[in-house]
């Protein structure tokens, strides 16, 4: 697996794992397979593991330290904090105030077991609390060395200049497919011109662009894609017309619907790192096989063809949702 530089010198693997789909959000987990899923990661070189406390919540971060016990030295190790939740899983809000910075940062640490965080994002910005407040108790878990790198998530252009004023930032990471452009509107600019590394999340579409969504005859209770305004109704059936044009593609190419898809991501910069989320091995095989994948410029322009910007039907999350992006 081949490296890329973030924000700061942060050098991680070219495709990361996301490791939510593990505990929550994606149906039945099944913690066996998804430490052997981390376990063989690592083995093939992705070294850059992405969770959050909210995930769960807080059991991922507990599993992906049971994950790496052993293997601390061979991780990149991101979470977040910022949407705070019950241990009844009730969400309470959005968190940045500087004293709830500091204790998230304490559990995180003891749940996955380590003495410091290798990346640490502010997961939603908090709109009633200054930016640059959150980004002060940030900056101070870098000085006490319990956290080396500083991210955001979902945050806006202006946002993102405004804490990188108070700390560097290293990475921003946002959603990012062929079905979601939005940082292509000002946020992968500003990460360039301030020389910070851009993190893509859901980079095959929560797994719409996968081409496995077609097949799917019933969705389990505990999905969150099962009330997802792009995965219902209308939307659905208007987005599997464009995967169907993505099939095409990848069959002249010779590789899978979502080996397509998250090449295309690849093919962003050398400054983007994808982070595919999977709890099977059988999917991250496919997922890192990706990375062998060239795309000509040619190649690029049919893929945004197949799949244009105002063709994608629905928003990428519910309306509660949708008010915490872009903050």
């Amino acid at each position: 697996m081949k490296r890329r530089r973030l924000g700061q010198g942060l050098e991680v693997s070219e495709q990361g794992l996301g490791c939510m789909g593990m505990s929550e959000f994606y149906g039945t987990g099944d913690d066996a397979e998804s430490l052997a899923t981390i376990h063989e990661a690592l083995d093939s070189g992705v070294n850059f593991l992405d969770t959050a406390d909210m995930y769960g919540p807080f059991t991922n971060e507990r599993l992906v330290g049971r994950a790496i016990a052993s293997r601390r030295e061979d991780v990149v190790l991101a979470t977040k904090f910022g949407n705070e939740r019950g241990e009844d899983g009730s969400f309470i809000r959005v968190n940045g105030r500087p004293e709830y910075v500091l204790a998230a940062c304490e559990a995180s640490l003891a749940r996955l077991g380590v003495e410091h965080i290798d990346l640490y994002y502010q997961h939603r910005v908090d709109r009633s609390v200054p930016v640059e407040e959150t980004w002060g108790a940030m900056a101070s878990l870098v000085e006490a060395g319990k956290v080396r790198h500083l991210g955001i998530s979902e945050a806006s252009a202006a946002t993102i200049e405004r804490a990188h004023a108070v700390h560097p930032v290293s990475a921003v990471q946002s959603e990012y497919s062929l079905w979601t452009r939005d940082p292509e509107d000002g946020v992968l600019d500003t990460c360039r011109r301030l020389g910070i590394g851009f993190v893509a999340y859901s980079p095959l579409g929560r797994g719409f662009l996968t081409g496995e969504e077609a097949n799917r005859s019933t969705t389990d209770a505990r999905d969150f894609r099962s009330t997802h305004p792009r995965f219902q109704g209308e939307n659905r059936v208007a987005n599997l017309a464009l995967v169907a044009r993505l099939e095409v593609l990848a069959v002249d190419k010779g590789v899978s619907v979502a080996q397509l898809a998250l090449a295309w991501v690849l093919s962003r910069g050398d400054d983007v790192v994808p982070i595919p989320g999977t709890k099977r091995r059988r999917w991250l095989r496919e997922n890192i096989a990706a990375s062998d994948i060239v795309l000509s410029g040619a190649e690029c322009a049919a893929l945004e063809d197949a799949v244009p910007r105002e063709a994608v039907a629905g928003e990428r999350y519910r309306e509660q949702g949708m008010l915490t992006i872009n903050g």
